[in-house]
């Protein structure tokens, strides 16, 4: 079997086929180790919810394929920006695992959003104590 195979083989099981892929190759090929990946994966379910799980993976995966990643983690970006600090997010950001492109598009998109929010915020007032 060569390459062009194996990668047919798990291209044509999606999502789930890569999760079981990158278990198979962290755990060199050891049977033992891949059900104990799975089983752990699965908590208190065990191998069975592992294995629905790389089958919920698959689910998900094909549901957000047809929104697009872009507009997904922008969405995402957007809402924890509500939480954690711009800047945290920016590194965060420059530190996935996707292209150089789609990373400028999602800072811009937060640096965007920080822009049109920080017009709404009011100046800090001064309170003046005065004893008595």
């Amino acid at each position: 079997m060569n390459t062009d195979d194996i990668i047919k083989k798990v291209a044509g099981l999606g999502l789930p086929g890569i999760v079981l892929l990158v278990l198979a190759i962290s755990s060199a090929g050891s049977n033992a180790a891949i059900v104990a990946a799975l089983t752990s994966a699965g908590g208190p379910f065990g191998i069975l919810g592992g294995i629905g799980l790389l089958g919920l993976t698959g689910l998900v995966g094909d549901s957000l394929s047809g929104i697009g990643l872009e507009a997904i983690l922008k969405g995402v970006y957007s809402e924890r920006k509500k939480t954690d600090s711009l800047r945290l997010l920016l590194k965060e950001i420059q530190d996935l695992p996707i292209s150089d492109e789609l990373k400028i598009k999602l800072q811009d998109h937060l640096n965007a959003d920080t822009t049109t929010n920080s017009e709404s915020v009011e100046e800090p007032r001064t309170v003046e104590i005065v004893e008595e």
